[in-house]
């Protein structure tokens, strides 16, 4: 009998050792790798938006660029300021428009391979809606890169025609115009480099000595075609 008493006695104390280690791994388990995917989706893509930020920011470059070459090339030949600030403000209107089309075509291309991809996706899954729906949230909208492509071209386009607004001296006009470039150009130069992440001073530089050659450039050209009577 005492020998039958430990016979029963032994598994009980197994039993009672074995419990606490069945009940921290059933506690350990929800905490999986699902919740962290879900918190890394109802978070912002900070990537994403520094993509667009730098995106901006070359839009806003090539309008500055564009519409201070042009207005420096017409000053070379004609000194009235309001021919040269209707040839900026032409300049920005023409630039803007067409930078918001090339990215609505160009953006509205990426939207349509990537539904034709999300369509071949769902062929092979269970739940299409569900997968459908939370994809289409995270596709490209063309309207939206249309009217910032826009916005940003305008924003940098504005900063010569400003400039050459108010001053009636033809030199004067020329020299504040290339140096309100030349600024705004270190400004852009900057945000790109950090938005970037590429070094400070080379992007600063690189952007600025980018905007002098072409605006020496189309100011030496269109003062040759002036002179020669073309």
């Amino acid at each position: 009998m005492a020998y039958e008493a430990n016979q029963t006695y032994q598994p009980s104390t197994h039993l009672a050792v074995a419990r606490p280690t069945i009940s921290t791994v059933d506690i350990e388990r929800p905490q999986t790798i699902e919740e962290i995917k879900q918190e890394q989706e109802d978070q912002f893509d900070y990537s994403q938006r520094a993509q667009w930020l730098r995106a901006a920011v070359l839009g806003a470059n090539d309008g500055l660029v564009s519409t201070a070459s042009l207005m420096m090339g017409v000053g070379a030949v004609k000194e009235d300021v309001k021919f040269m600030i209707l040839t900026g403000f032409a300049g920005l209107i023409a630039g803007a428009c067409s930078m918001a089309i090339g990215e609505f075509v160009s953006v509205y291309s990426q939207l349509d391979i990537e539904l034709a991809q999300i369509k071949r996706d769902n062929l092979a899954r269970k739940n299409e809606e569900e997968n459908s729906d939370n994809e289409k949230e995270n596709l490209p909208n063309p309207f939206q890169a249309a009217g910032a492509s826009a916005i940003a071209f305008s924003i940098g386009a504005i900063v010569p025609i400003l400039a050459a607004a108010f001053i009636k001296d033809h030199k004067v006009r020329m020299g504040v115009v290339a140096a309100a470039t030349s600024l705004t150009l270190l400004v852009f130069g900057v945000l790109g480099a950090v938005l970037g992440k590429s070094p400070l001073v080379r992007s600063s530089l690189r952007v600025l000595v980018g905007g002098w050659i072409a605006m020496a450039i189309t100011y030496g050209l269109t003062k040759l075609v002036g002179k020669s009577g073309l």
